[in-house]
């Protein structure tokens, strides 16, 4: 299978990560005002699994290094199994909060409130487990990162207003305390030697599969509560994913989910060489992806008012100045 074995191909493949997690979110976005949210997540859900289904009968399977992915999966332990699974389940209703937020308060507001505290969260969790690099660098570019948040939240406070400000900001908060831990339970289902893993436990292919399959599962119960009890917009039902749908808005459902899978499993790459911490904390760039987004593509700052301006290049300043310091912690 596919293995990082230097450390700057591991940072790459966290960039990678951050674009993918950063962008992801668009689709939804490009289908919101036709196709309810819940509707758009189950062509999500699927793109999940194909994508991690179709890497991990290629990059998984070929090459003489670690153990090919079908083999790895026979061979683990239900306990490691599980663990996949649980990190899919709390993944997947932090996601569908953070999707409700997004559609409430937009996009450069929703990922970083959501994904920044995640970001502290998972990088305290993950480098507690698997203390990997200098956690003066980590932590101190972790807050950077965490300074740039809150600038963003400053810059959203200068164009919003009412009650859907607040219920989005809840929903984004709540988001990011879940997504705090569900990256550590899939790391805790893998070996941390991907030339050879240990017995009963995952390669990042296979536990990326699991974990696609825990948020297909949890979706039958999560999804299909914001479906009849939505956070916004109109209550749907599963007729309406056959009648209302075509072949287009599903596409881009599945599109997003591929999106975003492929972010995912080139972090657990790349986890091998960078460590969890690490590598988790330079994922959550999404977080300034997402903002350039908002701020560039979709104008969501265009009427805000004087000053605004000089509180996004900050807000970018410290988001580089921290991932910055997060790529120096881990000693090459």
């Amino acid at each position: 299978m596919f293995i990082v074995k230097s450390y700057p191909l591991a940072v790459l493949l966290c960039i990678i990560t951050m674009l993918c997690w950063g962008s992801w979110a668009n689709t939804q976005k490009m289908a919101s005002k036709r196709w309810e949210f819940p509707l758009f997540y189950w062509d999500y859900t699927f793109g999940i699994i194909i994508l991690s289904l179709t890497l991990g009968l290629s990059l998984g399977s070929f090459g003489e290094n670690g153990q090919a992915f079908f083999p790895n999966l026979v061979q683990a332990s239900l306990n490691a199994i599980l663990l996949a699974l649980l990190g899919g389940v709390i993944f997947n209703i932090a996601n569908l909060l953070l999707v409700a937020a997004i559609d409430i308060a937009g996009m450069a507001t929703a990922f970083p409130i959501g994904i920044g505290i995640a970001l502290v969260l998972g990088v305290i969790l993950n480098f507690i487990a698997v203390p990997i690099g200098d956690p003066i660098l980590l932590f101190v570019g972790v807050g950077f990162v965490t300074s740039a948040i809150v600038v963003d939240a400053l810059i959203y406070k200068k164009i919003s207003s009412g009650k859907s400000t607040r219920k989005g900001i809840l929903l984004s908060l709540a988001a990011g305390i879940l997504m705090g831990f569900f990256y550590r339970f899939v790391a805790a289902s893998m070996s941390t030697d991907f030339i050879h893993p240990d017995e009963g436990l995952l390669t990042p292919y296979s536990a990326v599969f699991i974990f696609s399959i825990g948020i297909f599962l949890s979706n039958f119960l999560f999804n299909t509560f914001f479906m009849y009890q939505p956070v916004s917009g109109d209550k749907v039902s599963y007729n309406d994913y056959f009648t209302r749908g075509n072949l287009k808005l599903h596409l881009i459902g599945i599109f997003g989910g591929m999106i975003w899978a492929l972010g995912m499993l080139l972090n657990m790459i790349a986890a091998g060489k960078a460590g969890f911490a690490i590598s988790y904390g330079l994922g959550q760039g999404a977080t300034m992806v997402a903002a350039i987004w908002g701020v560039f593509i979709w104008k969501e700052f265009k009427h805000a008012p004087k000053g605004t301006n000089s509180l996004i290049w900050l807000m970018f300043i410290l988001f580089i100045l921290g991932l910055g310091l997060i790529i120096m912690a881990k000693n090459v």
